[in-house]
């Protein structure tokens, strides 16, 4: 069974241990320096890390279960602005990662849903995101949900740039 729930508070070593495992999953085998992947996942997904993020009004947490398993997550930033987005009143998708056990349950999908509706109930009109332009697995799902390419901005790990897609979609 699915379930969806906001996470809280005494959610954020549930939140900690799945960015961790998940950004890795998803974007380690890019990162050319391991030691570059250890520091920037202990400098984005400690606990003190997640229980300041949780605490702040503008960034809402949504845990996806599986058969009571959290196996992923999604990070919504309310009224952020990016310069490639004309919308004064949209959010960013921030995160939606899924453990790769789990992707083939395409609960990527529900969960992206999920959050969408979350987006329209706090009246916001559009939701932008980025993703970096060799993870061909998430340009697809975002183009099949109607995402379109809007601009580019580098992520940074440890000094490195990787260039990444910005996609936008009115909601």
């Amino acid at each position: 069974m699915i379930k969806i729930k906001t996470a809280k508070e005494e959610d954020t070593d549930v939140l900690a241990l799945l960015g961790r495992l998940t950004w890795a999953e998803s974007h380690g085998h890019y990162i050319d320096d391991k030691n570059d992947v250890s520091k920037y996942l202990n400098e984005n997904f400690s606990v003190s890390k997640m229980k300041q993020e949780i605490k702040d009004p503008k960034k809402l947490f949504y845990i996806i279960y599986v058969n009571d398993l959290p196996v992923g997550y999604g990070k919504l930033i309310v009224n952020a602005i990016q310069e490639s987005v004309a919308s004064q009143n949209s959010c960013q998708l921030q995160r939606i990662f899924i453990l790769n056990e789990f992707i083939p349950l395409k609960i990527g999908q529900q969960l992206l849903t999920f959050v969408e509706e979350k987006a329209k109930a706090l009246q916001l009109d559009t939701m932008w995101l980025t993703v970096y332009i060799k993870n061909k697995r998430a340009i697809r799902f975002y183009e099949r949900n109607e995402f379109k390419n809007v601009g580019e901005v580098n992520f940074i790990v440890s000094g490195n740039e990787y260039e990444n897609i910005v996609f936008s979609k009115k909601i």
